[in-house]
C-alpha cells in the first residue's frame, strides 16, 4: 500500500537523519554536565566527517574510516578544551572560533588533496545490518532495526550514559563540577580533568557522528557538509534535558522533522519545501529560547572556574 511504504520511508529517513545528532548531542551532554558549552561542535563533526572519509580511504574499510573521524574529533576538542579549561578563555568566543577554523581547515586540506575544485568521492561505507527478528516487525522493524553498526552504537550509548551520569560516583563527580565546581574542588574532585576529559568525549563522539555521516549516510564527503548539525545538537541537548535517554528521542524527532522535506516532496503536497526545509532549524531556535523542554541547565554551564585551581 502507498501509505505504509511512505510511512517506512519517512520512519527511516528520520532515523538517517537522526542518528548523527544523537550521537554528537549525547557526547555534548557529557560534556555540558561537566559545566563546558562546546559551541566549537560544528568542528569535531566536520573534522570526524574528513577523518572519516580519509581514514576509508586509506585503510580500505569504513570501520577503520570511523576510527580516524573519533580521532579527528577528539584533537578538535583538545584544542577547544585546551583553551576554555586550560586558560579559561570565553566558552562561546573561543567556541566559535573553533567552528570557523575546523570548517576552513578541513575545506583546506579537501582541496589540497582532492584540488581546487574538488571532486565526486566514493567511499568504502557501513553495511546496514539487519537484527533478526526485529528488522521484520512491521513499518518500524526496517527503520529501526536495519541499519549501521554505528546506529545500534547510539542505542546502547543512550542508556549506558544514562546509567553512568545517575548511578555511579563519576556520574556524580561529573555533575557536581557542572553544578557547584567550588564545593566539587573542596571535597576532592579535580574539577579541571573533569571538564577536560568531559569536553573529549564529547569531541569524540562528535568525530563519530561525521564519520557516520560520511561513511554510513551520505557515503561521499563535500566541503561543510556538518550544514549546521553541531548547533542543533546543541539544542537537542537542551531539548533532551540534558538525560542521555531523552536526548536520543529528541535527535530522532529533530530527524523527523528534518525528513518531512522528502515527505513532502513524495505527497506532491503544494508548500515549498523550503520552509520543511527551515524547520529543523526553527525548532533549534525554539529549544535554545526555553520555549521547548524548559529545564534547568547546570547551574556553571558556560561560566569559567578560577585559573589558580
Amino acid at each position: 500500500m502507498p501509505e505504509v511504504i511512505a510511512v517506512v520511508a519517512f520512519l527511516e529517513a528520520s532515523v538517517r537523519l537522526g542518528i548523527p545528532l544523537a550521537l554528537a548531542a549525547m557526547g555534548e551532554t557529557i560534556t555540558e554536565r561537566s559545566g563546558v558549552i562546546n559551541i566549537g561542535l560544528e568542528g569535531s563533526l566536520i573534522a570526524g566527517a574528513l577523518g572519516g572519509a580519509l581514514g576509508a580511504l586509506t585503510i580500505g574499510s569504513a570501520g577503520g574510516g570511523i576510527l580516524v573521524g573519533a580521532l579527528g574529533g577528539a584533537l578538535v576538542a583538545i584544542i577547544f578544551a585546551g583553551f576554555v579549561v586550560g586558560l579559561g578563555t570565553d566558552q562561546i568566543i573561543t567556541g566559535t572560533a573553533v567552528t570557523l577554523g575546523g570548517l576552513g581547515f578541513t575545506g583546506a586540506i579537501y582541496q589540497a588533496r582532492f584540488g581546487t575544485t574538488g571532486t565526486a568521492l566514493t567511499l568504502p561505507t557501513l553495511p546496514s545490518v539487519p537484527i533478526p527478528l526485529l528488522s521484520d516487525i512491521p513499518i518500524i522493524g526496517s527503520a529501526l532495526f536495519d541499519q549501521a553498526p554505528t546506529t545500534y552504537f547510539a542505542y546502547v550509548l543512550a542508556p549506558v550514559l544514562w546509567y553512568f551520569v545517575y548511578h555511579t560516583e563519576w556520574g556524580l563527580e561529573l555533575r557536581a563540577v557542572g553544578e557547584e565546581p567550588d564545593a566539587a574542588a573542596a571535597a576532592g574532585v579535580r574539577v579541571k580533568q573533569t571538564r577536560f576529559w568531559a569536553t573529549v568525549f564529547g569531541g569524540t563522539l562528535a568525530g563519530i557522528a561525521g564519520a557516520h555521516l560520511a561513511l554510513a549516510h551520505a557515503g561521499t564527503f563535500t566541503e561543510n557538509m556538518s550544514a549546521g548539525r553541531g548547533f542543533i545538537a546543541i539544542a537537542v541537548v537542551v531539548l533532551g534535558r540534558w538525560n542521555p535517554l531523552l536526548v536520543l528521542l529528541a535527535a530522532l524527532f529533530f530527524g523527523a522533522a528534518s525528513a518531512l522535506q522528502f515527505q513532502a516532496q513524495t505527497l506532491g503536497l503544494a508548500i515549498p519545501y523550503q520552509l520543511f526545509l527551515a524547520f529543523p532549524y526553527l525548532l533549534t531556535l525554539l529549544a535554545l529560547a526555553g520555549w521547548v523542554g524548559k529545564s534547568r541547565a547546570p547551574a556553571s554551564l558556560a561560566l569559567p572556574w578560577r585559573k589558580d585551581s
